[in-house]
């Protein structure tokens, strides 16, 4: 059984997601949700769900001590499900292709540093795209430039703020991240 790692920094419906699929998974088990905000929701969902929380800062994961502790859980995939920060090239190396993530937009277009949540879907909108999505890609050191896993798209509508484009990318989210997960797992095996 291949062990899954998740941080987070926000409200965890994508975490909460992944962990309900695992728990009813014979390839894998979420052992981990680190986060680096003292008051995110996912915190809440973690303790629901039974899977141990790991809180940390941003000097926790620049010297290493989140990768410490990945590796002594034997963690085998790490997954970001709205994680704000860098990843360190010292844990992309230790977790070479073996960290994901999840960008509300398609990449290459609407990434980097600072592209999240809201702003992306602003940025979508006032770019005045036909279309927007998801896009599940590989980490390396840099902002949403790893290797692209897969990609779902939905319509951008006229009369769309980034609270209803928001709606529709999350859903997308919700219908595709644990499945892309699950073939990523699949892999290692």
């Amino acid at each position: 059984m291949k062990r899954i790692a998740i941080l987070a920094s926000g409200s965890g419906t994508n975490a909460q997601r992944l962990i309900e699929h695992f728990q009813a998974s014979d390839h894998a088990e979420v052992v981990l949700v680190g986060c680096d905000q003292p008051g995110a929701g996912v915190l809440q969902r973690a303790w629901d769900l039974g899977v141990p929380a790991y809180l940390f800062g941003g000097r926790d994961l620049r010297e290493g001590r989140v990768l410490a502790e990945l590796q002594t859980l034997g963690v085998d995939l790490v997954v970001l499900a709205g994680f704000l920060r860098l990843i360190p090239r010292e844990m992309v190396e230790a977790f070479p292709d073996r960290i994901i993530n999840i960008h509300p937009a398609l990449l290459p277009k609407y990434g980097g540093k600072g592209m999240y949540g809201a702003h992306v879907h602003q940025a979508v909108i006032a770019g005045k795209e036909s279309e927007s999505g998801i896009t599940i890609h590989v980490v390396n050191e840099r902002f949403d430039e790893g290797e692209h896993i897969a990609q779902f798209t939905c319509p951008v509508l006229p009369d769309d703020t980034p609270e209803t484009l928001a709606a529709r990318v999350h859903a997308l989210e919700h219908a595709h991240f644990p499945a892309v997960v699950e073939s990523r797992i699949l892999l290692l095996e």
